[in-house]
């Protein structure tokens, strides 16, 4: 029986990924002008970065705990294997709150073959990982690879983003009211990276034409071996930055395969328009 994946909405790969692999695919929610969405399913990234433009604010909620009981009473009953990869545990409750879901299904299916793994990614960081494990899934890869994949594809993924607006960062708690301020006075773009699942902040850059060389910078100095790895670009709808960074990096190293994605509505929310962010693993992934 083949090992069924199940990712969440904030690894933001397109559907085209989740048929193609055979992903299946659970909804964290957005809450926008006063409604409710399932991410990805009822809500674009675009219609939430838009409203962000015109003054609105976008909040977010992880997957439910009934949700992650249907999903997991169905492969218990018919012992399917099944892999949830998570959102990182220090951005979102969803990997918590399946875990416990996991040990309650446990009580009841003892032997049943559900596995629930903390990414500690977010983004397209975390859906390279979703692609890699998933792509080995379907090649026939037994229980104790996927997973062995998973955690060590995880652990050797760098993250590395920039936001237009340190506003929307100061919103969701990461920066403080003076930085994001004085941010936007001097028109100084943040580089960030994500440390153990956390966000934190790498340097300041005076100016966005300095980004994008600086990414290129911490990807030599973090990365290698990068023609036989795919790259992820995710971007908050502003796709010619995201391809002029695409394009930088197969000039400079020749690199098999970019992935470009936007940044879902769930972290977009958080990060806002103009959100540039690059993934790639690093020097110590075999």
């Amino acid at each position: 029986m083949t090992i069924k994946i199940l990712a969440d909405s904030a690894c933001d790969l397109s559907e085209h990924y989740y048929n193609g692999f055979d992903i299946e695919m659970v909804p964290l929610t957005v809450h926008i002008n006063g409604n409710d969405y399932k991410d990805s399913i009822e809500i674009t990234p675009k219609t939430v970065y838009d409203a962000m433009r015109n003054g609105g604010h976008a909040k977010t909620s992880q997957v439910s705990p009934q949700t992650f009981k249907t999903i997991f009473t169905s492969y218990a009953q018919t012992n399917q294997p099944l892999v949830y990869l998570a959102f990182s545990s220090q951005l979102s409750g969803t990997y918590q709150t399946a875990k416990m879901i996991e040990q309650e299904i446990k009580e009841e299916y003892p032997d049943a073959p559900i596995h629930v793994l903390d990414t500690k990614c977010a983004s397209l960081g975390y859906g390279l990982v979703v692609l890699h494990v998933a792509k080995l899934a379907k090649e026939g890869a037994q229980l104790n690879e996927i997973i062995h994949a998973a955690t060590d594809h995880a652990q050797h993924m760098e993250h590395i983003f920039t936001v237009d607006d340190l506003e929307y960062l100061h919103r969701g708690g990461r920066v403080s009211r003076t930085a994001a301020f004085v941010g936007s006075l001097l028109k100084i773009k943040p580089l960030l990276h994500v440390d153990d699942g956390k966000l934190i902040p790498l340097e300041k850059i005076r100016g966005s034409k300095k980004v994008l060389k600086r990414m290129l910078e911490v990807m030599e100095k973090r990365g290698a071996n990068f023609e036989n790895q795919v790259i992820g670009i995710s971007h908050g709808d502003d796709l010619e930055r995201a391809e002029q960074l695409a394009s930088l990096i197969k000039e400079k190293f020749n690199v098999k395969e970019v992935i470009i994605e936007m940044v879902g509505a769930v972290i977009g929310a958080h990060s806002g328009p103009g959100t540039i962010a690059l993934f790639f693993l690093n020097k110590p992934y075999k």
